[in-house]
């Protein structure tokens, strides 16, 4: 890279750090298709795409402080949008899971029986039994599933003991299974 383009970048960075507005809409402008194809590379649809691009301009711009110029700012806006596509796509996944387990394990036969309950039917009983989940049981079973966070991650989050939230995700699927069967017997 020549003088002129290392000179144009490390302006744009003092610029950034500045909080110059103007500064943060040339940066977008100018990384935008690249975060962009970064996560249509890992197969993430365009909506999905652009809301992780968004998160990803958004954690940049307010980490851009902690920049060491070590890589390239594409490389390390690059590597941004990596971690929070991939994030996404473990989220995405871990619902799934989720949601497959408690089907297949509370709810599967019945459900087998009642082809016109479609998936995002299904979906929202599950999520909808979640609210009714005593509110310690909820938040762990939500942080859990749907935000993919560790025992340790959500013990933080909620200031307790892992065995406590263990306890919690434990009694909350136990709950889950009653009400997914009082639900499902309520529907035929």
């Amino acid at each position: 890279m020549n003088d002129t383009g290392q000179n144009k970048r490390e302006g744009l960075i003092h610029r950034l750090c500045d909080g110059d507005e103007g500064a943060f809409t040339e940066f977008v402008e100018k990384y935008q298709q690249q975060v962009f194809m970064c996560c249509r590379l890992l197969g993430l649809d365009a909506n999905e795409s652009e809301d992780i691009a968004s998160e990803t301009f958004l954690a940049a711009y307010q980490g851009i402080g902690s920049y060491a110029g070590r890589s390239k700012i594409s490389t390390w806006l690059w590597k941004i949008a990596y971690n929070k596509a991939i994030s996404h796509i473990r989220q995405k996944i871990r619902q799934q899971k989720l949601q497959d387990k408690l089907q297949s394990q509370y709810t599967n036969e019945q459900l087998d029986e009642q082809p016109a309950l479609l998936q995002s039917e299904r979906t929202e009983i599950v999520w909808d039994a979640v609210k009714k989940l005593p509110q310690d049981q909820a938040v762990a079973i939500v942080l859990y599933y749907r935000q993919e966070k560790s025992v340790k991650e959500i013990a933080d989050i909620m200031r307790k003991r892992q065995n406590t939230v263990k306890v919690y995700l434990f009694r909350g699927r136990e709950k889950l299974k009653e009400l997914l069967s009082n639900k499902m017997e309520g529907l035929y």
